[in-house]
């Protein structure tokens, strides 16, 4: 079994070649054994103390590797719910609905196609990354020398649909006006879900890359901009009231305003920020360290509890847990509501948004002018020899500003502020920026590329600076 398949939160390879069949009957294996012992003495009350939920995506050996990592969690005498093709958002309101021990999505998320894997979830859908029992499971499946068992577990296949449905309705203000949405599907499972979803509701949906068929029209990676540009066609063509794009599981998504314009994903969380605080006043709201200042002072001015994370769904949906927060988002364009389990969904958000354009009855992009009071870099990539060193480095020669460890380095400055995170499989450091204008904020990158050398890429961030 390739080792480097074990990411910091899921399981990832190309298939065939790093992932084969037997690893997921392995894998398999070691989840059985694994996410039941995840359930403490408080929740022996569950239905499913000893049963997983498992789903899949619509890539082309999606099916066999579901197949198989079913039958090796069968062959340690758990039992499986076969949830089929799902995006992942419902294996996490399955886990919660029927109350299993935890769930396994087979999916390779916003990767191309000759991609796949597996997202674990616990119990409550607490997510098993790295330091929450993937390691574990690592272990247990590595240690398995050959692919043979009994599967005496129990399978039971369930379509969720309508109960999933019901469910991502029920945030649906009931003042909805017409509105015409154009929605890139990235040839992904929101183009399954998206029809049952919204068809009887007076909204004029623009269906782009729908179909199924294991391929990708363009990589499902709905934050590349290269990814946007049939969106944006169609958005201005069609005159539409914003465009969204998923990505391949529908968890993640990125909008367009009616000018073809992409939203920040912390601008979008600033544009709900309100919304979700006239419901809910002096609430939390989560929100990751790499999002803009404008998240924090819309909370505030708002009178709301800001609370900032380290970077990825581990710590959003702990501190979501925690803190009893409202909702959260993070600038790869998850977003975790309180009422949704704490877990993020695309199209939950795709609700909410629809509530608040009927509810302001002004254009997506008058809600965001005011907002734009800042100027971000985007995510800048430097390959380094010594990422420890040159943190080290960082805060040596940034050591008059208000310094913050959590995640990596946080610098904080009155007119600029700046974030350095290590990547977790590469000799890479992964830098945001921010400033009051763009001349400080250039002057900054050139500072920041002074001592760490040229931004890896040649898209349009990298080749700025």
């Amino acid at each position: 079994m390739d080792p480097t398949i074990f990411k910091s939160c899921d399981i990832q390879g190309v298939y065939p070649g790093q992932l084969s069949a037997d690893d997921a009957w392995k894998i398999g294996v070691a989840a059985g054994r694994f996410l039941p012992s995840l359930i403490r003495g408080y929740d022996r009350g569950l239905r499913n103390t000893q049963c997983i939920c498992v789903g899949r995506d619509m890539r082309t050996h999606s099916s066999e590797l579901a197949e198989r990592l079913i039958k090796g969690i069968r062959c340690t005498g758990v039992g499986v719910i076969d949830l089929g093709q799902i995006d992942t958002p419902q294996i996490y309101f399955a886990i919660n609905h029927l109350k299993t021990c935890g769930g396994i999505q087979v999916t390779a998320s916003h990767k191309p196609a000759q991609y796949n894997g597996f997202s674990i979830s616990g119990h409550r859908a607490v997510p098993v990354g790295a330091d929450t029992g993937l390691g574990d499971i690592q272990h247990l499946a590595s240690s398995l020398l050959h692919t043979k068992g009994n599967p005496t577990g129990t399978v039971t296949e369930l379509d969720m649909t309508e109960d999933y449905c019901r469910h991502v309705l029920r945030f649906l203000a009931g003042n909805l006006r017409p509105l015409k949405v154009a929605i890139d599907a990235s040839n992904g499972m929101a183009g399954k879900l998206i029809p049952p979803l919204f068809g009887r509701l007076p909204i004029d949906v623009v269906e782009i890359n729908f179909e199924h068929s294991g391929t990708f029209s363009h990589d499902p990676d709905p934050l590349a901009r290269k990814n946007l540009k049939e969106l944006r066609s169609v958005v201005k063509e069609q005159k539409c009231d914003f465009g969204l794009c998923f990505d391949g599981d529908a968890d993640r998504l990125t909008v367009l305003d009616e000018k073809g314009h992409q939203v920040a994903n912390d601008h979008l969380i600033a544009i709900m920020v309100p919304y979700f605080l006239r419901r809910k006043p002096r609430a939390v709201v989560v929100y990751d360290l790499r999002c803009s200042r404008v998240v924090s002072e819309e909370i505030i001015k708002r009178d709301g509890t800001p609370r900032k994370v380290g970077v990825g769904q581990a710590f959003m949906k702990k501190a979501m847990r925690d803190t009893h927060a409202i909702f959260g988002g993070e600038l790869s364009g998850h977003f975790y509501y309180q009422e949704n389990f704490a877990a993020d969904s695309g199209f939950i958000t795709l609700v909410h948004l629809l509530n608040i354009v009927s509810e302001s009855n002004r254009p997506l992009s008058e809600l965001l002018r005011p907002l734009r009071r800042f100027h971000a870099s985007g995510e800048l990539s430097f390959t380094v020899d010594d990422k420890p060193k040159t943190m080290e480095t960082l805060a040596k020669h940034y050591g008059d500003g208000k310094i913050n460890h959590l995640d990596g380095i946080t610098i904080d400055y009155k007119n600029w502020w700046f974030n350095c995170r290590s990547s977790n499989s590469e000799p890479v450091l992964r830098v945001n920026v921010e400033a009051k204008d763009s001349d400080l904020l250039k002057e900054k990158v050139r500072d920041l590329v002074d001592l760490l050398g040229k931004p890896m890429g040649t898209g349009k961030h990298a080749s700025e600076f």
